[in-house]
């Protein structure tokens, strides 16, 4: 009943954003980069600070540091969608809130200097991976859904690391946002605010579980975000790109765009692939050796992404002929 209640008052909530939105002009609108074509609004992903603001608020004993640290990373990702930021305002945005998490998870007093660094790196970097990669219709709703459904059965049935409805709260808050946004013709897109927003959720859970069960494979559960992000990250770089630019070199960009594929269908395979490897990484925990399972996740990824080169090729002798 909790979380019925809860997923109608985030309708609500959503649906009042919707006349904010429509009444202030926060709206998305497509370039030559972008894979939608239409006007839409934009910031729907707001649902999961709110969502993240009904736990807090049911449980002030704990979760100041989480929820002020989400609270900082969705403000400014919600200005940077209405009025363009640097780069530097909101990367330091970023490392501050990841500094707050840290402290709550007691990173500082655990780990040296340069584990801390690397993991700041790899967090700032993961949270930004997440936003980059959310450029079709379902794609982070699905991808959420991935992600936490396999925490939540890691924390119900291999390791107790979290409250079980803290997860349950950014799934349901998944699920409305899909409601309005897995569709053809979507009502809303996330925004920056959404996706960085549920990206430092997933990071704060998946560090959570690191640290309790004293394991890195738990990075796995991002792994089709993190390969093709990074792939495409070198790629632009040969390239001689603007890495913080837009553009339309993901995997799933090829697909949609230049393949015509079904936005939903490709945001549902991505989905399905990380739902396969996270089983296959719960599968394994503790009977193989964590390098070993690294290589047996991220080769194939390399490999599938590497598919793009072909895919672009062939779509480009086809245009020409």
């Amino acid at each position: 009943m909790e979380y019925v209640l809860l997923g109608l008052i985030l309708m609500i909530l959503m649906l009042l954003y919707f006349r904010v939105a429509d009444r202030f002009n926060i709206i998305d609108k497509p370039n030559l980069r972008s894979s939608h074509t239409e006007i839409t609004l934009r910031g729907g992903g707001i649902i999961f600070w709110f969502a993240s603001l009904i736990y807090f608020a049911q449980h002030l004993e704990n979760n100041y540091f989480f929820f002020a640290g989400i609270t900082l990373v969705s403000l400014v990702s919600f200005w940077d969608d209405i009025q363009s930021l640097s780069n530097k305002i909101r990367i330091s945005i970023h490392f501050l809130a990841i500094s707050l998490i840290f402290l709550d998870l007691g990173i500082f007093n655990t780990l040296p200097i340069w584990q801390i660094f690397t993991a700041y790196i790899l967090a700032i970097g993961l949270i930004n991976a997440y936003n980059f990669m959310d450029g079709i219709n379902g794609i982070t709703g699905l991808y959420t859904l991935s992600v936490m459904g396999a925490l939540l059965y890691v924390n119900t049935k291999v390791q107790l690391f979290v409250d079980g409805s803290f997860i349950m709260y950014s799934m349901i808050a998944s699920l409305v946002f899909l409601f309005f946004n897995y569709r053809k013709k979507a009502k809303c897109f996330a925004g920056d605010v959404g996706s960085i927003a549920i990206a430092f959720w997933i990071i704060y859970l998946v560090l959570k579980l690191i640290v309790n069960t004293n394991s890195l494979i738990w990075l796995l559960f991002l792994a089709v975000y993190g390969a093709d992000a990074v792939c495409t990250i070198f790629h632009r770089l040969y390239l001689k790109q603007n890495i913080f630019e837009a553009h339309r070199l993901h995997l799933y960009q090829i697909l949609s765009n230049e393949y015509k594929i079904q936005h939903r269908l490709v945001s549902l395979y991505y989905a399905l692939v990380q739902t396969g490897i996270s089983f296959l990484v719960i599968t394994l925990y503790q009977k193989v050796n964590d390098i070993v399972l690294f290589v047996i996740v991220i080769v194939p990824l390399i490999m599938i992404y590497s598919s793009k080169f072909y895919l672009l090729n062939k779509y480009n002798v086809k245009a020409k002929a």
